[in-house]
Formats: structure tokens, sequence, C-alpha cells
């Protein structure tokens, strides 16, 4: 696993030992980023972070910051070690926390967000699918994108309580991504 783009490009990253980390693969996030576009000046929200490479890539290629999250304590030392590697800590906030509680405290710190990143576990993703834009409604800016990894063989609905300005689903191979922009502010 490496960076793919951006001021880091080639530079590997760990992954969290044990099958409970599932790395978004180069292939999927280099294609994940295109359809997102670019992220220069963006604050960035990775929730499921592993080993915290989609949230390294986006400041690899011009995010302000990165919040990543998991509640693995495994991942938070891999997270912490793939971003002192990078030179990035300055840059990285890591929260060692469940996802709902990570958004309740990012939601009283009144933090926002203009990308929020989430690869959950894929037996996971089903039963976070319906509640996904309301937990993540009070964190994100407006124009913020949100994109999800997913099993291809689920449709993620259109999370309620967010105002999508349009929809992107792409699938390659087992894995999906759908990417959604919200409505008001930057595209």
């Amino acid at each position: 696993m490496r960076i793919v783009a951006g001021t880091h490009r080639g530079r590997r990253l760990r992954a969290p030992a044990g099958a409970a980390t599932r790395p978004t693969s180069d292939r999927v996030r280099e294609a994940l980023f295109a359809i997102v576009g670019p992220v220069a000046g963006r604050a960035v929200l990775d929730l499921f972070a592993g080993s915290g490479a989609l949230g390294l890539e986006a400041l690899s290629r011009g995010a302000t910051t990165a919040t990543l999250v998991d509640r693995s304590p495994r991942a938070v030392a891999v997270m912490r070690a793939n971003a002192a590697a990078l030179g990035l800590e300055d840059r990285v906030r890591i929260v060692g926390r469940d996802w709902r509680s990570a958004l309740a405290a990012e939601r009283a710190a009144r933090r926002r967000y203009g990308l929020c990143l989430l690869d959950p576990p894929y037996t996971l993703t089903p039963r976070i699918a319906g509640g996904l834009g309301a937990a993540l409604a009070p964190v994100c800016e407006p124009g913020a994108i949100v994109a999800v990894e997913h099993p291809s063989t689920l449709r993620i609905p259109d999370p309620t309580g967010l105002e999508i300005a349009s929809r992107i689903d792409r699938t390659y191979g087992d894995t999906a991504v759908s990417v959604f922009r919200l409505a008001g502010g930057r595209a």
C-alpha cells in the first residue's frame, strides 16, 4: 500500500495486522480521488480509517488537515506511525473512538469538514447506511463531498438529512464507491 499521488506520491504505508482491517487498494483509492476531484484547502474526516490511507492520501493531494477515526488500538498505532513517517503529524488528528461517539465529539466541538471519507467494515455497512446522513450532517460544510466505500452488492441509499446535489457510483470488482456532493458552497 502506498500514497498514489501528490507530494508524498509513492511513499509506502503500513496496515494494521490481522483481518479486522481491509485497506483500500491503491487502484480504488486512485479512482475515488479521480471522482472526488481537487481536495486542496479542504478539511478531511476519515471514518473507519484503519491505516489512515484515505486521509493521508487527501493530505498528499493538498487537503489542509485530516481527522482519522478508528476504534481499534492497532489501527490508531499504525495511523500514528504512518503520519509520522510522512511528516504529517502537525496536520493529522487521530481519534481512537467508535464512529458515533467520534461524530458526536466533532459536532460538540463544532468542527466542519469539506470531505468525509468512509470505509466501514463491509458487515457494518448495511446497518449504518440508513443513518449516515443524519450522523454526518452536523459536521459537513456546505458543498462537502461524502465518499463511501462499500461492497459492490450493496447500493447505498441517498443519505437522509443531507441535501444531495449529485451522486456518482462506481464498481471495482467486489468494491464499490458512492460519492455524494452536497448542495451549497463550493463544488
